[in-house]
């Protein structure tokens, strides 16, 4: 049953949606920024919702609504691209981007997890996969965080990663380490066991079906005890982008953590670990580390909740999703 609270959001979103979806274009304009950003406030906010109960009708208007939300943030990072390559240094006006704040934030969130869980080793080859004109994860991870490793962006889009390039290669240290690939992800087979940490964004995979498919090609590919960083949603942010589920969508991956960042950061971070091939009889479950660092081993479809664990950077009230329900419903902490 929904509550008041929940019947606010919704009616809120859906007025949003109606007048977004409206729109003749969805390019940088006043009427649209004023728009995503009534959006984007209404969906900050702590609360409890889960979008797969949604009736059938919602559900579909959050699919279209979560599409013209990347197409609007396509369209945006197109407009600054073009803007910021018209200096001779591209890198050195990053901060004229509305929400560059918001990428160092989760930039800084996502290199501090990935030092929590893995402080002896520094990633030599990083992939991001859904890089886009405006490569901002992987700039700043690499010039403020990763100074000695190289980054391979993946976009299927040639257009997108041309402009990229032509941020990045007025920069005489990052031209050395950044490389772009033109290609769907699905068509990349065994180079992806190269890659000590792979990033996924949240709008590759704009669909359950989609996203499910990139991460089994993943898992597929990537090399045994490789890292991914996915990036999901969690609450009313879900409305924004897709959602990742830790416990269903990531066969083959041992979950090592859930964050839910509750300020500004928007999209939720998971953090897991291609199991050992020779594993065979561990494919289709989780191994989740419990408190007392003993792996524990579950079925891949579990039901978690929250649980308040490590708080990399004080993001507000960050919770970490470990609890794994057992088979016979009890909850293992």
């Amino acid at each position: 049953m929904v509550n008041q609270e929940e019947h606010t959001l919704i009616h809120k979103i859906t007025n949003l949606y109606t007048q977004i979806s409206s729109l003749k274009t969805l390019k940088p304009s006043k009427d649209v920024d004023t728009l995503f950003t009534n959006l984007v406030l209404t969906c900050i906010p702590t609360i409890s919702i889960d979008v797969k109960n949604l009736p059938i009708n919602l559900q579909s208007m959050r699919a279209n609504l979560i599409k013209l939300c990347g197409e609007a943030e396509g369209h945006l990072e197109v407009h600054f691209s073009n803007i910021l390559s018209s200096y001779e240094h591209p890198l050195d006006h990053l901060n004229l981007f509305p929400y560059y704040s918001n990428y160092l934030k989760l930039s800084h969130l996502e290199f501090s997890i990935l030092s929590h869980h893995f402080p002896h080793h520094v990633p030599n080859k990083i992939a991001f996969i859904g890089s886009g004109p405006l490569p901002l994860t992987s700039i700043v991870l690499a010039s403020k965080h990763l100074p000695n490793t190289s980054f391979h962006n993946f976009d299927v889009d040639s257009e997108a990663n041309s402009m990229a390039i032509r941020l990045v290669s007025p920069d005489s240290d990052l031209k050395n380490r950044m490389f772009f690939h033109s290609t769907d992800v699905l068509d990349v087979g065994d180079e992806m066991k190269e890659f000590d940490v792979v990033f996924l964004a949240a709008l590759v995979g704009m669909s359950k079906e989609e996203k499910v498919r990139v991460i089994d090609h993943l898992g597929k590919f990537m090399a045994p005890g490789g890292i991914l960083m996915v990036r999901s949603a969690h609450g009313a942010r879900a409305f924004l982008y897709p959602v990742v589920d830790p416990c269903c969508d990531l066969n083959g991956f041992e979950v090592i953590s859930v964050f839910h960042p509750t300020d500004e950061v928007i999209n939720s971070i998971i953090i897991a670990r291609k199991l050992q091939s020779s594993s065979g009889d561990q494919q289709g479950v989780l191994v989740v580390p419990n408190n007392n660092n003993n792996n524990l081993i579950l079925p891949s479809c579990c039901k978690c909740s929250e649980i308040h664990g490590f708080n990399p950077l004080n993001h507000g009230n960050m919770v970490e999703e470990l609890t794994v329900e057992d088979r016979d419903g009890s909850m293992i902490h």
